[in-house]
């Protein structure tokens, strides 16, 4: 009890002055010599091992979780410690033996999601570059307004944007950063989407817009890997579980960072780059549905979980929708870059060649 109330007590301090003094950090999950261990990342270039600093620090040492979620689900107890450690590392000048180097550490998907809830066509521009390649009128050009989804997503007056799309990713689609993108047997169509991505932090069931950074514990990147290949018939429409959950198809990470430290997740800027070209320049601005829109429209389906990972879609600039389509190809490395969050690189590899 005496944990918690500590907790609560340094929670209402944050939004004032601490806050805007804190040493703001990222988390991660890293294995290094056999050990698997959550880390605390600093300016994206040292990695803390959350662990062994809360046994060697002095003052309250709460038991540290192994797994992602795990502290996500107890944050809000353990978030003064975590700032304590990130604030002692920092002001140190000596590196102590549970500090790395990042590029001596191998970086693992910063958690294990149940489910990836992943965004359709979010982004205007990406819309309508989907729908010329597919002969179709630009959503944006579409009349009337659509209709509201009863009992899921009402519309307010004058909104005349289109419904929220949400399909799902399999968690075994996930990879870390640095770890291969597997081109399929007989699959050349690869194309790359590079996506701000919420993790959630606490049960969300039929949350209302106004509330829904509340339960959102914070961001990372996912680069949505799709298979434009298609299924050689027109049946049943797009089939979004051939086209979406290959093995290695959900790139995730590198870090999670909290939402405390990211000003505004809806004005970051976002780019992709293929073998250093670049294929996508876009802002989170952009999103025709905002990340506390898509939550509210997630959760008036299903209760979403601690863990849960949902990415609010692509912008424009993919390789299927180019005058002559561009496809990531063996030897290829996919950059994508989100301003604040990180970066996500991976390779592309051809396992038959």
């Amino acid at each position: 009890m005496k944990r918690l109330t500590l907790a609560l007590a340094f929670t209402l301090l944050i939004p004032s002055a601490l806050l805007a003094q804190q040493q703001s950090f990222k988390l991660g999950t890293f294995a290094d010599g056999g050990d698997t261990y959550l880390g605390l990342v600093l300016d994206d270039t040292r990695v803390v091992n959350i662990a062994q600093a809360n046994n060697a620090l002095p003052g309250v040492k709460p038991s540290i979780p192994r797994a992602m979620t795990d502290l996500i689900v107890r944050y809000e107890e353990l978030r003064p410690r975590l700032y304590a450690i990130a604030q002692a590392v920092a002001s140190r000048t000596a590196q102590a033996a549970y500090v790395k180097d990042v590029r001596s550490v191998q970086i693992l998907p910063p958690l294990n999601p149940n489910i990836i809830y992943n965004a359709a066509s979010n982004y205007a521009l990406h819309a309508a570059e989907m729908a010329r390649r597919g002969g179709a009128t630009p959503a944006a050009e579409q009349t009337p307004v659509p209709e509201p989804i009863p009992g899921i997503w009402e519309r307010e007056a004058g909104d005349t944007r289109q419904n929220p799309y949400i399909f799902l990713k399999a968690a075994s689609t996930v990879i870390a950063d640095g770890e291969q993108i597997r081109i399929p047997p007989m699959r050349e169509e690869l194309d790359w989407e590079c996506e701000l991505a919420a993790v959630i932090g606490t049960p969300a069931s039929r949350v209302p817009v106004e509330r829904a950074a509340d339960y959102i514990f914070g961001y990372t990147l996912e680069n949505d890997v799709s298979d434009r290949g298609g299924r050689a018939d027109r049946r049943m429409g797009t089939d979004w579980f051939l086209q979406k959950n290959h093995d290695t198809f959900a790139p995730l990470g590198p870090f999670i960072v909290p939402k405390e430290f990211v000003g505004d997740p809806h004005n970051l800027k976002q780019t992709l780059t293929l073998s250093g070209q670049l294929m996508q320049d876009s802002n989170t601005g952009h999103m025709t549905h905002n990340s506390f829109e898509m939550l509210a429209y997630i959760s008036n389906i299903i209760t979403m979980q601690p863990g849960d990972v949902f990415a609010m879609g692509s912008p424009s600039g993919v390789g299927t929708a180019r005058e002559t389509p561009v496809y990531m190809q063996h030897g290829d490395t996919a950059v994508c870059s989100i301003e604040g969050i990180g970066t996500l690189t991976n390779p592309v590899v051809d396992p038959s060649r």
